[in-house]
């Protein structure tokens, strides 16, 4: 086990699922250094601020993913860290190189170059279930788990570019892992939501939104199950503290399709303008209760996916974009 109360380093602490990490990180005795792109704006830094701890344990540093010496400052003098700051953007990538591909791997081997040469213990790196689908060869009768990748060949057919940057990434701190030596673990997160922390939503939630608002779209290459910030979170954690954890861990409540998980909505919300869908949203997609087995072994109790949803919705609520 590695020791609660060290100094960790968490990039990318002012997105959804790094603020719910610094959140819980901290209410575990850990100092943290927290990564932003920008310490002048608010939206980034005062949600963190005011998280219980933070006056005392929380350090915030300015990062670009491309600048390797900010990186190696905001890395300096921790045991562990979380890297989790990567460009999320599902749509309208104008050039994909520059807006995702370089700031993912570029970033990634920054994060990995600095923690190796700084002595850290343990690396954790969040990659995504678009490391694991797209993924349309896939056997059929074979439910899709850690040893599967996407199709990087159909991603660039289909000009899927957030999911060739999550999984470049991954496989350049792989490479790095191996040849280094450096110890690395991996969470592979599907679509999170719950109450968002930052004032900014994650694509997970305007996913949601859309939804509430009409949206069709069936987001046949993206959906693999949903998830609680919290249990993305703790998923972290719990790989971070539990050095027998090893590779890569799938971290969803369920394997479900878009279309389960439509149906909830429409179910637990019918005053909103929820499409009718298919439930078989997902061709070949097998579903199942134990997907993140791994996780569950580490002692990690999923929260369901009805509970999910209503802590988005309340959260969505509370930032006044529904009613």
């Amino acid at each position: 086990m590695l020791k609660q109360g060290e100094v960790v380093c968490v990039t990318g602490a002012s997105g959804s699922i790094g603020s719910w990490l610094v959140k819980l990180l901290l209410a575990r005795g850990y100092t943290v250094h927290g990564t932003v792109k920008n310490l002048e704006d608010e939206k980034e830094t005062k949600h963190l601020e005011s998280l219980e701890g933070a006056e005392s344990r929380l350090r915030l540093f300015q990062i670009d993913l491309l600048d390797y010496d900010s990186i190696a400052t905001a890395i300096n003098g921790c045991a562990g860290v979380f890297h989790l700051a990567s460009p999320c953007i599902v749509d309208q990538v104008q050039d994909p190189q520059k807006e995702l591909l370089d700031p993912a791997i570029k970033g990634t081997l920054n994060v990995m170059t600095a923690s190796k040469e700084q002595g850290v213990k343990r690396v954790v790196v969040t990659s995504s279930i678009s490391a694991i689908t797209p993924s349309p060869n896939w056997p059929a009768d074979k439910v899709k788990a850690e040893d599967c990748w996407s199709d990087i060949e159909y991603c660039k057919q289909n000009e899927l570019w957030y999911p060739i940057s999550k999984l470049l990434a991954e496989k350049a701190a792989w490479e790095f892992s191996k040849d280094e030596g450096l110890d690395v673990v991996v969470v592979n997160p599907g679509t999170v939501m719950g109450p968002n922390i930052p004032p900014t939503l994650n694509a997970s939630m305007l996913l949601l939104l859309r939804l509430l608002q009409g949206c069709t779209e069936t987001y046949q290459d993206f959906f693999m199950g949903s998830v609680h910030f919290k249990d993305v979170a703790l998923a972290h954690i719990l790989v971070y503290e539990n050095t027998s954890a090893t590779g890569r861990h799938l971290c969803v409540e369920a394997i479900t399709h878009y279309g389960d998980f439509v149906a909830k909505v429409a179910e637990l919300y019918p005053q909103y303008n929820v499409p009718s869908l298919p439930r078989d949203t997902q061709p070949g997609l097998l579903r199942a209760r134990n997907a993140s087995q791994k996780l569950m072994d580490l002692g990690l109790e999923f929260i369901p996916m009805e509970q999910i949803v209503k802590d988005a919705v309340e959260s969505l609520k509370s930032k006044g974009l529904i009613s």
